[in-house]
């Protein structure tokens, strides 16, 4: 399925990388919240997926987590402050480190990553299945170049 009308008069070939990647991902996205409800954990909702990314939450500062979303640290509290409430993490203290937080998941948060990741793994054989093992292995040795490159930090 085409994103654009045919008598639209941006085309295809006039998408940046931007676009290119985000699309995608943000696909990814829906998906992976889409099948989490299904799966019964319907308190999920699309700003808890800033926390549902690689490499996750567990183990990790509030500080980091909202460095890596992109958002203010009381934004991201409030974000976890959620998903405390709902049971899916804990924030405790980081041993050796005085007044630092660090968070955990619980049962319910380990249970919600594993099957978001389970899913994630369902996209790739699509997406295996759809580009042919040869062009979907390029695409990801692509992809890593870039995640390991300066381009994105």
């Amino acid at each position: 399925m085409s994103l654009f009308k045919e008598n639209s008069p941006i085309k295809t070939k006039d998408m940046l990388i931007g676009a290119l990647l985000r699309v995608p991902a943000e696909a990814i996205h829906r998906r992976i919240l889409r099948d989490l409800n299904t799966a019964g954990f319907t308190e999920l909702s699309p700003p808890h997926m800033a926390l549902f990314r690689f490499p996750g939450p567990d183990g990790f500062r509030p500080g980091v987590l909202a460095e890596r979303a992109g958002m203010s640290k009381q934004a991201m509290n409030r974000l976890l402050g959620s998903l405390e409430n709902l049971g899916y993490l804990v924030r405790s203290d980081a041993p050796d480190e005085g007044r630092a937080r660090i968070v955990r998941f619980t049962k319910r948060g380990h249970a919600a990553w594993a099957k978001a990741l389970e899913v994630l793994r369902e996209i790739e054989r699509e997406w295996r299945a759809e580009l042919g093992p040869k062009d979907f292995s390029q695409l990801k040795e692509l992809l890593f170049r870039v995640w390991e490159s300066p381009l994105v930090r």
